[in-house]
């Protein structure tokens, strides 16, 4: 599934943001859990990869991206385009939250959903600022100026083993536990969606993705597709392709997102 589309951010004198995005089983799996949505006009993306139950993760991932999407555009109806960023944090947090109980709550009305969670990747584009939240370790990645830099911390086992020292990035890229998340939507009463805030330049080229891509496809030569003088929906469909021609062992999903001319910055933003 592809879609694409572009939208002036709410405020902003200019069209900043470009939008593409692209879903594929894979070549290993029958059916899709990962799911993908963006709303130009709530200058939102979100990306979820589901796991867990029969069709579990198809569920998970389903719900957590429709109930959040729908959470913020009440929010952003009511709170108006030129809300402070620290609102806009506790609008994603609390769409994450209601989406969490609702997983949580299907799991236990059916038996075959139980267990069943997903990892979440959002990002949130105003004129002039990025908010970026994550669970699990589904990632974001930013091009700009000629540099690619990964702008999300897997919350994996194998990343605290990394961090302690215990293991080497090598080591981590071979090892049998790549897929074992610490944290997750729907597993527990209640997860928290790390955000970091990133100011925006002209140019920049932001990717949300699931580990369907990022372990098939190394990060240089990440760099080198993202760099291709092509339709940012032709980008989409680029990554998915290599991503298969690599193996394709799992679900594969892409948001890009691209910044245009940027307006005066607004003291609220």
């Amino acid at each position: 599934m592809a879609i694409t589309g572009a939208a002036y951010s709410p405020g902003a004198v200019s069209l900043p943001w470009d939008f593409a995005a692209l879903t594929d089983s894979g070549r290993v799996r029958a059916n899709n859990e990962d799911a993908i949505a963006f709303d130009p006009a709530l200058g939102l993306a979100i990306l979820a990869d589901g796991m867990g139950g029969y069709n579990g993760g198809e569920v998970a991932s389903g719900m957590a991206i429709a109930l959040l999407q729908a959470s913020f555009g009440r929010w952003l109806a009511h709170a108006g385009p030129r809300a402070h960023a620290r609102a806009v944090r506790r609008a994603l947090q609390a769409g994450v939250d209601e989406a969490n109980d609702a997983i949580l709550e299907a799991g236990v009305a059916n038996l075959q959903l139980q267990g069943m969670g997903t990892t979440l990747v959002v990002a949130a584009f105003g004129p002039h600022r990025v908010i970026v939240g994550h669970i699990g370790d589904s990632r974001c990645y930013r091009l700009r100026a000629g540099k690619l830099e990964q702008l999300t911390r897997d919350h994996s086992l194998l990343q605290e083993q990394m961090d302690a020292g215990a293991i080497t990035a090598e080591q981590a890229a071979l090892s049998p536990h790549r897929n074992l998340v610490t944290r997750a939507l729907g597993i527990e009463r209640h997860v928290d969606l790390e955000m970091h805030e990133h100011s925006v330049r002209p140019g920049d080229l932001y990717l949300l993705c699931s580990d369907g891509l990022s372990e098939m496809v190394l990060e240089e030569q990440l760099f080198t597709l993202l760099l291709q003088d092509i339709e940012l929906s032709e980008k989409a469909t680029l990554l998915v392709a290599i991503a298969n021609e690599n193996g394709g062992r799992d679900n594969i999903s892409v948001v890009l997102a691209r910044a245009g001319n940027i307006s005066a910055p607004d003291a609220t933003a």
